[in-house]
């Protein structure tokens, strides 16, 4: 789902939990604080020893290491410099809003820095009727239209996809202006390397467990939390490595 929908989700779960809550007898309660006055020492103790244990025998490993294969895009699109030494790897659905969203600016950044970073989409079809959308997306790179086709479709979202629903008939007029051979794409939509490919992104994306969109990974690098800031600061990090 997109992160805006997760989020609204969260909002309702939490509110419903809050107004079922109860308070507990006095008497149980009283228990419970002479029982914690008791233990309380030992588990501060034991909580000191087991934090001082996991830093001084598990040294943290860089994100590249586990995910390095997860996240091997050679089959996605690209866009940028083949040897760019600041790889995005950008988990998208074409129904979510937020990807619509930050598209243009993740742009922006090749743009601002041309030569040093490159962007590679692995799609995820998370919302009703996105692999619809996904298909054609995947089938129009045959016709070497993928990245006009993309651009049409999230600059036009609202129209074809109204709550994040995708509404197949009305995705065809938005691709009008664009070239492509309709019937063409249509044929190619179904094609094995379109089946394969969607696959291998869906695979992929839950090895490195994804779960909303967009999603990113800057050099290997998930986001610490989501945000059009913290996307800005890793991906600046990363840039002054490299230079």
């Amino acid at each position: 789902m997109s992160r805006k929908t997760r989020r609204n989700q969260s909002n309702k779960d939490r509110h419903d939990s809050q107004s079922q809550a109860a308070p507990q007898a006095g008497s149980i309660r009283s228990r419970n604080l002479l029982i914690g006055s008791v233990v309380a020492a030992l588990v501060v103790a034991g909580i000191w020893m087991l934090l001082f244990s996991s830093k001084a025998t598990q040294p943290s490993q860089p994100a590249t290491t586990n995910n390095a294969a997860a996240l091997a895009s050679e089959h996605s699109p690209m866009l940028g410099a083949a040897d760019a030494r600041v790889h995005i790897v950008e988990f998208l659905d074409p129904a979510c809003e937020t990807c619509a969203t930050f598209f243009p600016v993740v742009k922006q950044m090749l743009a601002d820095n041309p030569g040093r970073i490159r962007l590679s989409i692995r799609h995820v079809p998370f919302h009703q009727g996105s692999e619809y959308v996904v298909r054609l997306l995947e089938a129009s790179r045959k016709q070497d239209k993928y990245w006009q086709t993309l651009e049409a479709l999230l600059a036009s979202q609202a129209r074809w996809a109204p709550h994040h629903t995708v509404q197949p008939d009305l995705v065809w007029p938005v691709l009008a202006g664009i070239g492509l051979n309709t019937e063409q794409l249509m044929a190619d939509m179904n094609a094995p390397e379109v089946e394969q490919r969607m696959q291998r992104d869906i695979d992929d994306a839950r090895t490195l467990k994804v779960t909303a969109t967009p999603e990113y990974f800057v050099n290997g690098r998930p986001l610490p939390s989501f945000g059009l800031q913290q996307l800005q600061t890793l991906v600046g990090e990363a840039l002054q490595q490299a230079d």
